[in-house]
Formats: structure tokens, C-alpha cells, sequence
């Protein structure tokens, strides 16, 4: 005798958001994205621009491998949606050198030797940049403790803090 099977409720099928549009200059670039709202920036300049320059390393704001400048401020890229910097300049890595000069601090990193496996370096340096643009460092101290949210997991800090305080210093 067949059994009477109990009435599933009925699954409705809720469709995907529209994907939306999205606005950027990186690196001096105007691009046009269209990108699901829950795309980071991040994964907007690694997966449809091809920028992989910044790393993700922890996807969740601890070890700053996926800093970029937004609009001259550094911020970690896997916490920010794209759609959240419509309109902002973001620069990677790959937008700071400039007539195929290396940019100051990724000259000091080497000649500092301020890097070892070199996944974090990008962050590093971006962050550093960032750093130096808003004036608060003064010292290889303050250098410590507002890079403090960028990890090296080499242990590369002795020669990152030499590097940065380098340019400071020149600057």
C-alpha cells in the first residue's frame, strides 16, 4: 500500500538583483562596471579589471593585503562594495608609478629590502603612501602604529618602517 507523502510547500524562486552600474577612475582610468551589489572593490579590480596587484588575504579587514587608495585615502578594498565608490578615483599599486619611474616607495622597499615573500608588499605600499599623504608620522614609532593594520607575515617590519620613514623624510 502506497504511503501518503506529506505536501512540501512550494519553493519560490526569487531571481538575482540586477547588476548595477558602476563608475570608477583607477589609476587615472574612467571604467564603466556592471557588477552585482555585492561585489566588493576588491574583487571589481581583481576579477573584471584584471588589477591583481592588491592581494586578498584575509577578506575581512585584518592583515590590509587589499589596500588601495580611495580618493587619496587608504582603505581596505574587500570591505568596501564597488557600488559604495561610485564615482571615486582608486589607486592600486599598478597606478603608482608614473613614465615607468617607480613611485618613491616601492624604490625604497627595494633598496630597503623591505619585503621577503612579497604578497603583502602592494598593501604595504599603498598603505604607506596613504600614510604619508595625511602628514599624522612623524616617527618610525607613529610609522609602527598607523601601519599597525597592515600585517607582514615574513616579518619584514624593521626594514618596511626604514623604507617609509625614508620617503617621509624626503618628502
Amino acid at each position: 500500500m502506497a504511503q501518503a507523502r506529506a505536501a512540501r510547500p512550494r519553493t519560490e524562486v526569487i531571481p538575482a538583483p540586477n547588476k548595477i552600474a558602476v563608475s570608477l577612475t583607477v589609476n587615472g582610468v574612467e571604467r564603466q562596471l556592471r557588477v552585482a551589489p555585492w561585489t566588493t572593490l576588491l574583487d571589481a579590480l581583481r576579477d573584471h579589471l584584471d588589477l591583481t596587484g592588491t592581494k586578498k588575504g584575509c577578506d575581512h579587514g585584518q592583515c590590509g593585503a587589499c589596500t588601495v587608495l580611495a580618493d587619496g585615502r587608504r582603505i581596505n578594498s574587500c570591505l568596501t562594495l564597488a557600488v559604495m565608490k561610485d564615482g571615486a578615483k582608486v589607486t592600486t599599486i599598478e597606478g603608482l608609478a608614473r613614465d615607468g619611474a617607480l613611485h618613491p616607495l616601492q624604490q625604497a622597499f627595494i633598496d630597503h629590502d623591505a619585503l621577503q615573500c612579497g604578497y603583502c608588499t602592494p598593501g604595504q605600499i599603498c598603505s604607506a603612501a596613504g600614510l604619508i599623504a595625511e602628514g599624522r608620522a612623524k616617527t618610525p614609532d607613529e610609522i609602527r602604529e598607523l601601519m599597525s593594520g597592515n600585517i607582514c607575515r615574513c616579518g619584514a617590519y624593521p626594514n618596511i618602517v626604514a623604507a617609509i620613514h625614508e620617503v617621509m623624510e624626503r618628502s
